[in-house]
């Protein structure tokens, strides 16, 4: 496949240069090497092409392609480069989804800080709201007195969100860096579009997210401003446990007939959307007795100091599960990605035990070279002695419906000495040019049966026809195709090796096997040799990548729950302002109260992680039992990870609470005495 460049035809539109190739990299050889080298044939992938001095571009394309066989179209270097630039949009349009998937998650997260903040400013302004109504103030004004004040919010907010996520973004491309994803970037982009939809959504989220304090506000009566306005006794309430019991449930039925039935993205998340509302409306009720149960012991450790914060977590439920609904919601995420990728790594090695009777992999020695390497390492390891099986598989894409499907070719006759494919129906010994095995999950899907013929397209060969001989269930590298090397040979221009499997020769030592593989493995820089217990450390270090990347864009939901219980904290300690000073007039010490303080702030932290493991692990059994038939077939619950995060939690939120300690220890005794 090689490939000559010259000087484009006409220049493309001017642009910032690029700060990186976005991982690759770029060889040039001569014609004949590179004919050589890339097994041409005498083919050009493409011919760039010149224009003299005075030639149009547009004309001289149109001479070209007069001359062009059929199937082939020659294009302006502006039409080249605007055609590559939709291509790279189009590849990388899953990372937009993947970043506009976790925007979503943060402003979920802040509605509920939202909600939680207008909540707690209702409550304590019921007097305020009492006169107005008194004076004559309609239902109507004072509900849109809240939504304009919400309204006011959300622009001021949005407008400053905006900034910060302007230095979000410069950070992210340093962390995509730092876990080994180079993407190639210009200048940073800040377009108008961008500033009206940051705009419009957060306006959005916080009037939407203000609506129910709003009715709550608007119901106030006027007798409200004659009352006592002290902290409402929270009251348990039947219907929530009814309306969130059923909620909960349907969210959860949503999220079954969205991974075992419907099988759907959008329904998944509307049912993960709806278990968070059910459990966000039931975790008042277990509020107060899993704050009396965590709180047991910090009477003992702490004193009265404990013994008031545990008290201050206790008395308003409604509360504390609303503040702590932010932080569930993160920590409910990362529970359930930690819990689903515990859970791949440990089916992935439950199926090289199974499967892999190979002794040695031959594997890119990265994923920047991932598309292969020579041919000669395996001819190589076939001439020493030391091994009684060297099987090579090759990887390729073709076209099926329209859509790109993934296919391995390997040696049919010895591919069972290094490997268990486990045929449920079908043999190895069909598997002949113009055959082909496919894996179990895919022929169901399609309804494919031996002996029917497969419509496919190849790059270099067009449409073909493959004959299924057999049912595949398993193989190392995952596809939906399995063919042989003929096959592969005859439709496939690239001969590279993805993964090479080598069986020890009986009588060798383990010790003679391996440093004949490493010698061959230093001749090839871009290779390296594994066991089986080192090929399954690789595939952990990749999903631990994955999931430290996953974990750190998830952090900034965490971030946002954080600030909404210092947010609680600020407006609960003005609220109390009177009572911390009546505690410090009777002697209680200035650290007594930071330590009050912060002891509500963890078992509020700690109370909302709880609540998030349960539902990561929930999303984590469900997701795991629907993959079951793709391989994934073993729960595991990474249960030191998962208390980590609990402990994380608490210390946060004792840090969160800092800030609103301090003002609390600060209070004027005097001043806060009579406060009304």
């Amino acid at each position: 496949m090689s490939r000559r460049r010259t000087i484009p035809s006409c220049p493309a539109r001017a642009r910032a240069p690029a700060d990186n190739l976005g991982g690759a990299t770029l060889t040039v050889f001569d014609k004949q090497t590179g004919q050589t080298a890339l097994n041409g044939r005498g083919k050009w992938d493409t011919i760039d092409v010149a224009a003299e001095p005075g030639v149009n571009a547009k004309d001289l394309r149109d001479r070209i392609q007069a001359v062009l066989p059929a199937g082939f179209q020659a294009k302006t270097g502006t039409q080249a480069a605007a055609d590559t630039s939709s291509d790279i949009k189009k590849n990388l349009s899953f990372f937009s989804i993947a970043l506009l998937v976790f925007a979503g998650i943060a402003l979920f997260v802040g509605a509920f800080t939202i909600y939680n903040t207008f909540s707690i400013l209702i409550a304590q302004r019921t007097r305020e709201l009492g006169l107005l109504r008194a004076l004559g103030a309609s239902v109507k004004q004072v509900r849109r007195s809240v939504l304009a004040e919400a309204l006011i919010v959300g622009i001021v907010a949005s407008g400053v969100g905006l900034g910060f996520g302007f230095l979000i973004a410069l950070g992210l491309q340093g962390l995509l860096r730092s876990f080994g994803i180079e993407l190639p970037s210009t200048t940073n982009q800040l377009l108008p579009r961008t500033i009206i939809a940051a705009i419009v959504v957060g306006v959005v989220t916080t009037v939407v997210s203000s609506v129910v304090p709003a009715m709550r506000a608007s119901r106030v009566p006027p007798v409200a401003a004659m009352r006592d306005t002290g902290p409402a006794e929270y009251e348990g309430s039947r219907r929530r446990v009814v309306v969130g019991s059923i909620v909960f449930a349907g969210g959860v039925a949503a999220l079954l007939i969205g991974l075992f039935a419907v099988k759907g993205a959008a329904v998944v998340g509307l049912g993960a959307v709806v278990v968070f509302l059910g459990v966000a409306m039931l975790s008042p009720v277990f509020a107060r007795p899993v704050s009396r149960a965590l709180g047991a012991p910090l009477p003992k450790i702490s004193g009265i100091s404990g013994k008031l914060g545990r008290e201050n977590a206790m008395r308003n439920p409604r509360r504390t599960a609303s503040t702590a609904a932010a932080l569930m919601i993160g920590l409910a995420l990362i529970g359930f990605v930690s819990i689903f990728s515990a859970s791949v790594k440990a089916s992935a090695s439950a199926a090289i035990e199974r499967t892999l009777r190979a002794d040695y992999a031959i594997i890119p020695s990265s994923f920047s070279n991932s598309t292969g390497f020579s041919q000669d390492v395996a001819k190589q390891l076939r001439a020493t002695s030391k091994f009684s099986s060297v099987v090579e598989f090759r990887q390729g894409v073709l076209g099926y419906k329209g859509s790109a499907r993934l296919v391995m070719a390997t040696d049919s006759e010895h591919v069972s000495n290094v490997e268990d494919l486990e045929l449920p129906s079908g043999t190895l010994a069909k598997l002949g040019e113009g055959d082909v095995l496919v894996r179990k999950t895919t022929a169901d899907s399609e309804k494919w049966r031996i002996g029917q013929d497969i419509p496919v397209v190849f790059s270099r060969t067009g449409k073909q026809q493959l004959h299924i001989v057999g049912i595949v269930k398993a193989n190392v590298v995952q596809s939906d195709f399995l063919v042989s090397l003929a096959t592969y040979d005859r439709n496939f221009v690239s001969q590279l090796d993805a993964v090479v499997l080598v069986k020890t020769k009986p009588g060798t030592s383990e010790a003679a096997a391996r440093a004949a593989a490493d010698a061959i493995g230093k001749r090839f820089p871009n290779v390296k040799v594994q066991n089986q217990a080192e090929l399954r450390d690789t595939q952990a270090k990749q999903l631990n990548m994955i999931l430290g990347l996953i974990t750190a864009l998830l952090g900034l939901a965490l971030i946002i729950a954080l600030f909404g219980i210092v947010n609680t904290l600020a407006l609960s300690i003005f609220e109390r302002t009177r009572e911390i000073g009546l505690l410090r007039a009777v002697g209680m010490a200035r650290r007594q109260v930071r330590a009050m303080v912060r002891w509500e702030a963890m078992l509020i932290a700690v109370f909302g992680a709880i609540l998030g493991i349960a539902v990561g692990g929930l999303f984590g059994w469900a997701m795991v039992s629907a993959l079951g038939p793709q391989g994934i077939d073993r729960l595991a619950i990474p249960a030191g990870q998962l208390i980590g995060y609990v402990v994380f939690a608490g210390v946060a939120g004792v840090i969160a609470a800092l800030g609103p300690a301090r003002r609390a220890a600060k209070l004027n005794v005097l001043e806060a005495i009579t406060t009304e």
